[in-house]
């Protein structure tokens, strides 16, 4: 079992206040994050949904390498990347899309059997699970072999 914390430290009103983001490794340590960092383009903070992006990538990213192990195929690069959306619904606000985007180097495998690992980690992944509420998660997967065989799916 592993556990791991984060916390928030937030001062001031709504609009006019600013967070501090730290995690337990200190990857970030008093991080800012606040109005303008999640729903303006102020790149000096972070913000929630980038943050869910990052541990979505990385869970589904590491999920992705440990099934294609499994199976008998060694990765050699995996990349992923992670769109978040956040839209205003009524009162407040909701996430109602994540998209998640796969290239990956895996020799020996084929195309089919890339785009079955892919799916299955993006089901099976912990943060997949944690984000079931998410009304689309969608999955681009691009198989990239020697020079360039590519596929997609979703």
């Amino acid at each position: 079992m592993s556990e791991k914390t984060a916390s928030v430290h937030w001062e001031g009103r709504g609009q006019k206040g600013q967070g501090r983001i730290s995690t337990q490794t200190g990857a970030l340590n008093n991080y800012p994050y606040g109005f303008s960092s999640r729903f303006e383009d102020d790149r000096r903070g972070t913000n929630p949904e980038e943050i869910v992006a990052a541990a979505h990538a990385a869970c589904f990213t590491m999920a992705f390498s440990f099934a294609c192990d499994k199976a008998g195929f060694a990765t050699d690069t995996v990349d992923t990347r992670a769109n978040v959306r956040l839209v205003k619904e009524g009162d407040g606000f909701k996430i109602d899309r994540i998209a998640l985007q796969l290239t990956a180097q895996v020799p020996g495998i084929d195309e089919a059997k890339f785009q079955e690992i892919a799916a299955a980690a993006k089901r099976d992944c912990p943060l997949s699970k944690a984000l079931a509420s998410v009304p689309e998660i969608t999955l681009q997967a691009t198989l990239v072999q020697g020079g360039g065989a590519e596929g997609q799916a979703r």
